[in-house]
């Protein structure tokens, strides 16, 4: 029985390649009558014509078959792919037959929960022998991770519609796609509060001053210096030394409970729309957590933060560090504010899971089922 279930489970995924179409059924139909009254009557040309219908039905999944032989698919996207959010990308399919073109040919995503999407199938009316065509597309992942095995299939009811043909097609390069960084639901008013706190608190640090210089179009009117302004008839405002050097300090707290894990993609959302926001109003940004340290823009752009929200997982690695500055403003997403507080933390704002709503338990997109935990 063991030796009989390899061949029987090839043989029905090669009946699953083929669907009969609306057509194909009515042609079956007739088939079947046809059938039935050349037996009834015993005539010699219903025979030929039930012959006719056999032979047209075995061509179509013959020729459907050689349409999609030989075809090879490629799918390239932009560099830069955060999860959630409709991207354009570009399909290529090459026929390396050196003869045959192939005919009516559709592109389509598998649907699966951890597959890209694509907003619409890709037809093709014509792919000639030895040529490349291609076309836009738009996708969409579900979630943050590497996806390492994204699959299509291509489709084709050529030549008489009555077969549709399928061949999977599992394409091995590697995809890193980041975090959503669009607003979720409370992300935007958390943004508007960290914002306000970050104006307010280095507002009171007595910062140097500096120089006066010319307004430039959208800085607050707070600092303009109405007598230099008069004096010399341009908008001036107050410079402080201490204004490049305002920091946000970011810390993600890996080490997290199993009860935790939908939290924690929560928080890594929320990490990752933060910084994404704080980066594109001009914020010097330390983001830090257990095994990673980055200084933003002395070390590089955003993308590097986000490249490492893309795959980092809960991981057990020790007490959390001290904080690296005295006067940043700091952010720590932690189940465990004690802990941090003990470590030098208490003037942080700490969000942990009854401050950041949690969201359904999401798994990040890998080739491994489940990443361990270190011990």
């Amino acid at each position: 029985m063991a030796r009989l279930w390899p061949p029987a489970r090839r043989f029905i995924e090669r009946l699953q390649a083929y669907k009969v179409t609306r057509g194909g059924l009515i042609f079956t139909a007739a088939f079947a009558l046809a059938g039935l009254v050349a037996m009834t009557f015993t005539n010699n040309l219903l025979f030929l014509i039930l012959s006719a219908m056999l032979a047209t039905f075995l061509v179509s999944g013959f020729v459907s078959r050689l349409c999609l032989a030989g075809l090879q698919l490629d799918f390239q996207l932009p560099e830069h792919v955060p999860a959630g959010r409709w991207v354009p990308g570009r399909i290529f399919v090459h026929n390396r037959k050196w003869l045959m073109p192939s005919f009516s040919i559709r592109v389509e995503a598998i649907r699966a929960p951890e597959r890209p999407e694509l907003k619409t199938g890709v037809y093709f009316p014509l792919v000639a022998a030895g040529k490349v065509v291609q076309e836009t597309i738009e996708a969409r992942f579900p979630r943050r991770g590497a996806y390492k095995q994204n699959s299509f299939a291509f489709l084709t009811s050529f030549p008489f519609g009555f077969l549709e043909k399928s061949a999977r097609v599992t394409l091995s390069r590697e995809t890193l796609i980041y975090p959503s960084i669009d607003p979720q639901p409370g992300f935007e008013d958390l943004l508007l509060g960290i914002s306000g706190e970050i104006e307010t608190y280095y507002r009171g640090l007595g910062r140097d001053f500096y120089r006066i210089r010319p307004y430039q179009a959208f800085e607050s009117a707070r600092h303009v210096d109405w007598k230099a302004s008069a004096k010399l008839r341009t908008l001036q405002v107050r410079e402080f030394a201490r204004e490049q050097e305002q920091t946000v300090e970011i810390y993600l707290d890996r080490e997290i409970s199993p009860d935790f894990d939908a939290w924690f993609e929560h928080a890594v959302d929320c990490c990752a729309f933060l910084s994404w926001r704080l980066a594109g109003e001009g914020a010097n940004i330390r983001f830090r957590s257990q095994g990673f340290d980055f200084r933003l823009p002395e070390e590089g752009d955003i993308y590097t933060i986000l490249k490492f929200l893309a795959i980092v997982y809960p991981q057990a690695a020790g007490g959390p560090e001290a904080p690296l500055y005295e006067d940043s403003y700091k952010l720590v997403f932690t189940p465990a504010p004690g802990r941090f507080r003990e470590a030098g933390w208490a003037s942080a704002r700490i969000l942990d899971p009854s401050l950041v709503v949690q969201s359904p338990p999401v798994r990040t997109v890998s080739d491994q089922s489940e990443k361990p935990r270190s011990t």
